[in-house]
């Protein structure tokens, strides 16, 4: 535990000398940064759906693969169709695959059980979460270890926080808690908590978002970090449900502080495993299901990338004249790139 702490610290060190001025901030672009790109892409060519002829070109135009994986690989605990036989082709293609997802329920740990519970052959160096990222951040920051931190949240943030060493309260602890409203009634909380974190979780309360709200607007200093924005997520692969942005929001309305987010589409996980695996950023292509997070992530990194359909996006909503991120390619599942086999053959 001690060698992976160590090793985590000094890759976030790296990373941290590139993210330090967004302490406090939402880590994204600036929107003032992006008209520029984004008109030229609108002005650009058409919308480009991913052809036989285009795949051998993607594919030995990258030496690395990101994928999401609730829309990409999964749907609830369903795989989606071609995703076995996909990786193994990639893998034997002798490309490094990793796994980045914004959903902060599980620790790495956590996905690498899910994985092999599916049937894919995936190693804990390969998945990024989150929960690791929230984790990760702090850790860059040498978060003080007489400091706390409270999380909104489930166990896979309070895993990772273990991982490294930092003291944290609140998540499923604070699950059955209720508030007593009252005549004089005065909600304590604890003054050396210095930053909330805010995943999804799917026992959010009243007291809850009180606690974290007391916890921002009146300890000094005290961070508030965002797993992520996703408006919804995959709970079950029968509908969308609410998602972390909804727990976010409410805690935004109630500081009017904006979070540091280090999800994606903020650049902390990318600029960590860029670092980690010593990857040049255009050698990677980034394949996901969001454009307003797994595609800007990409964009904004000078990644190649690639839409599924397969999750939340649909080709009329990518095809809207109102949307203006436009990834390299788009098609309707990651299982489409196995044709890449037959003509190779």
């Amino acid at each position: 535990m001690a060698h992976a702490v160590a090793s985590l610290s000094s890759v976030a060190a790296r990373v941290s000398a590139k993210s330090s001025a967004l302490r406090g901030k939402t880590l994204r672009v600036s929107s003032a940064a992006r008209p520029a790109r984004r008109v030229a892409m609108s002005a650009r060519a058409e919308i480009t759906p991913l052809g036989d002829g285009d795949k051998k070109g993607l594919v030995d135009s990258v030496e690395t693969f990101i994928f999401d994986c609730d829309g990409v690989i999964w749907k609830g605990d369903s795989l989606i169709e071609g995703v076995p036989e996909t990786i193994a082709m990639l893998r034997a293609m002798g490309k490094r695959l990793i796994f980045v997802t914004n959903n902060s329920t599980k620790s790495r740990a956590g996905y690498l059980k899910k994985f092999l519970g599916l049937g894919l052959e995936i190693t804990a160096e390969e998945v990024f979460s989150s929960s690791f990222a929230a984790a990760a951040y702090l850790d860059s920051k040498n978060f003080p270890k007489d400091k706390k931190v409270y999380v909104i949240g489930e166990t896979g943030i309070l895993e990772e926080l273990d991982g490294v060493g930092i003291k944290h309260l609140g998540g499923e602890a604070d699950a059955g808690k209720t508030v007593t409203l009252a005549s004089g009634q005065l909600m304590e909380h604890d003054p050396d908590v210095a930053a909330v974190v805010v995943g999804f979780d799917r026992n959010v309360n009243y007291y809850k978002i009180q606690y974290a709200t007391l916890c921002i607007r009146e300890n000094p200093g005290c961070e508030f970090i965002a797993t992520n924005m996703d408006a919804v997520t995959h709970l079950t692969d029968a509908q969308e449900w609410a998602g972390n942005g909804s727990m976010v929001g409410a805690i935004k309305g109630s500081t009017k502080r904006e979070p540091t987010v280090v999800g994606k589409p903020a650049p902390f996980m990318l600029d960590y495993i860029a670092n980690k695996f010593d990857i040049r950023k255009d050698q990677i292509c980034m394949v996901g299901d969001r454009l307003d997070t797994d595609i800007l992530f990409g964009k904004d990194g000078g990644l190649r990338t690639l839409l599924v359909l397969s999750g939340v996006t649909t080709e009329e909503t990518l095809k809207s004249p109102e949307n203006t991120i436009h990834p390299d390619f788009y098609t309707s599942k990651l299982g489409d790139l196995l044709t890449l086999n037959q003509v190779e053959a």
